[in-house]
């Protein structure tokens, strides 16, 4: 197939016509398809909008990281809106107003540092040789079919089966996961159908009643506490809620899920729009063979070559961001650009943008998988950074290198289907062969 066409074109009068009446509520299908030149327009012209329903729409790096910074008059607690949106005491509002990325300390503390625990580098580094088993065993599955689709056969597998080890979920309990995830994750869409709200409602109360009785097992039979999250979040329930343990065990799935599967899959499909970057990844171990012979160790070659694949999945984070959108409201009174705001204004935080600034980034639209340094929001910033960002590059790099050494030549079979969310930018289905 033609690989020019997977990310369309949109001309400068369009995106303009679209950033003049901006609506994160009413938005062209052409926004999903190619929302950069909208973001870019609005970055130069308006880059704090004004949306119809009040809010504040943020485009700017440093606009970005001032109110990242600012935890105090920035909070991160979604009960004023997400009580309107989906109805006080309803499984979505429940999960949406207790799990860890929606609320700022004491919970907020609490949760992450529990959580963190299990995410030390000591044992995500434990990870690594099971991550890199579990993607070989995809990849040989590929290998014999011959064909697949990068997102359901590899992108979605991988977090899928990482977190359900984190969590201790039997591999026979899996297989819901990935939908519970998207529609939990999808009802955080600015504009919500019916039909969305039922589906997130719904998948809310079955997880939740699924992890009722995991956790119940789990309290019979503790893993080691070191390496399964969910015996950690137990033995620390004098500090959390039987709520509160349950909806952020429904957090982790979907930070952990969502994110990762869009950085490998967006990866993997703008190689086959970018094919000089297809190049250089695949030179990266032919040039470091080539510094050997100026190295003494194995250690030493081998910190060179995932020091450049590091570096390389940071600009696919930054190119196409996993996580687009990011919201916070005003406990204060407030001056951004100028202007005085008052307290209880809503902002979104459109990190897509942010990640593209030309102010921070030199050739900002160009996919540079040598760009360094790097000072992408992908991770969010300050106390609600990512808590398993390491985690999610550990994945990134050895799902990509691992795909790129054992199909180098792999071609997509039909046009890659995107999610056609504002918030989770990423695709369904991408059809591929290997030659």
């Amino acid at each position: 197939m033609s690989i020019s066409c997977i990310t369309p074109s949109l001309s400068a009068q369009r995106a303009e016509e679209i950033a003049r009446s901006f609506d994160l509520r009413n938005l062209p299908q052409e926004f999903y398809a190619n929302p950069y030149p909208i973001y870019d327009w609005l970055r130069e012209h308006e880059p704090i909008r004004r949306m119809p329903d009040g809010s504040l729409f943020l485009t700017r790096h440093a606009d970005l990281v001032s109110v990242y910074k600012d935890a105090q008059t920035f909070s991160s607690d979604k009960q004023a809106e997400f009580t309107p949106k989906y109805g006080a005491g309803s499984p979505l509002h429940e999960h949406h107003t207790t799990s860890l990325v929606f609320n700022d300390p004491p919970l907020h503390t609490r949760v992450r540092k529990i959580i963190m625990g299990a995410l030390s580098r000591r044992a995500i580094a434990q990870m690594e040789a099971g991550l890199i088993a579990l993607v070989n065993g995809l990849l040989d599955r590929i290998e014999e079919q011959g064909d697949g689709d990068l997102i359901e056969d590899f992108a979605s597998a991988i977090p899928v089966e990482i977190i359900g080890n984190l969590l201790g979920i039997p591999h026979t309990d899996r297989e819901p996961l990935r939908d519970w995830s998207l529609a939990i994750l999808g009802a955080l869409e600015p504009k919500l159908s019916r039909e969305q709200e039922e589906l997130g409602n719904s998948s809310v109360r079955e997880f939740k009643s699924y992890l009722q009785g995991l956790v119940k097992e789990r309290r019979q039979h503790p893993g080691d506490p070191e390496h399964d999250v969910l015996t950690r979040l137990i033995q620390s329930e004098a500090e959390l809620t039987e709520i509160e343990l349950l909806q952020n065990c429904i957090f982790i799935l979907n930070a952990g899920h969502e994110t990762t599967t869009n950085l490998i899959g967006n990866a993997l499909i703008a190689l086959q729009e970018h094919p000089q970057a297809l190049s250089y990844l695949l030179s990266i171990h032919e040039h470091s063979a080539q510094e050997v012979r100026q190295q003494t160790t194995d250690f030493d070659r081998n910190s060179s070559i995932e020091a450049r694949w590091d570096t390389a999945i940071d600009e696919f984070l930054r190119f196409e961001s996993s996580n687009q959108l990011g919201n916070r409201r005003a406990t204060y009174d407030f001056e951004l650009g100028g202007q005085t705001y008052p307290a209880g204004t809503l902002l979104t935080l459109c990190i897509g943008a942010a990640n593209r600034d030309p102010s921070v980034f030199t050739q900002a639209n160009a996919l540079q998988l040598d760009r360094s340094p790097n000072k992408h929001l992908a991770f969010g910033y300050g106390i609600h950074q990512c808590a398993g960002l390491s985690l999610a590059r550990l994945e990134g790099r050895i799902a990509v290198s691992s795909f790129l050494q054992r199909f180098p030549d792999y071609q997509l079979t039909d046009q890659p289907v995107r999610g056609g969310r504002a918030r989770f930018r990423g695709f369904l289905r991408a059809g591929f062969k290997i030659s």
